[in-house]
């Protein structure tokens, strides 16, 4: 007869690390959006929703659509505007910047310009505060390609936005490609 014997302190040990590494295990699931309409390809953090409005960038009613998905309270989204004229797309990321920073009443915390794909592209960290008054961060990305201004942001509660899921998030963003 084969005889088993499990020692409490051990076993509670094993099954103590075992809950705390799953308790740990953020729930990204992170997969490859692709879109064509307004060009770009991202990592999302889950299955991502998409919502059209309008918005007025430097007096100009246009459609935006922010392509996204909240996890744990933090939202990770693309916006896309489409512009009747080209040579404007440039002003209209600089214009959807501007709109985001004065939203949340924030200050920029860090700004940098970055080549990516051969597209210039500006990165900012922001902190501000939400109606509620508590703390929130924005991680963004602004770029323009062809007829498109783009806007990646991370944005949630300052701390519940971890730095690494936002790198990974902002660093797969590639604004004109398919």
């Amino acid at each position: 007869m084969l005889k088993i014997t499990i020692r409490a302190g051990r076993f509670s040990c094993v099954a103590l690390t075992c809950w705390t590494l799953l308790a740990c295990t953020p729930p990204l699931d992170w997969r490859e959006v692709r879109v064509t309409e307004t060009p770009y390809v991202v990592l999302m953090p889950a299955k991502p929703t998409a919502h059209t409005r309008t918005v007025k960038l430097d007096a100009t009613d246009l459609a935006m659509t922010m392509r996204g998905a909240e996890v744990e309270g933090v939202t990770y989204a693309v916006g896309t505007v489409t512009l009747p004229d080209e040579a404007r797309a440039a002003s209209a990321a600089r214009a959807l910047q501007a709109a985001l920073v004065r939203n949340m009443g924030g200050a920029v915390r860090q700004e940098k310009q970055l080549i990516v794909s051969g597209l210039p592209v500006t990165a900012i960290q922001v902190d501000g505060k939400n109606a509620r008054g508590e703390a929130i961060r924005l991680h963004a990305r602004f770029a323009a390609r062809g007829p498109f201004a783009y806007q990646a942001v991370v944005l949630g509660a300052a701390a519940k936005v971890r730095t690494e899921a936002a790198d990974i998030f902002l660093d797969s963003f590639r604004p004109g490609q398919q």
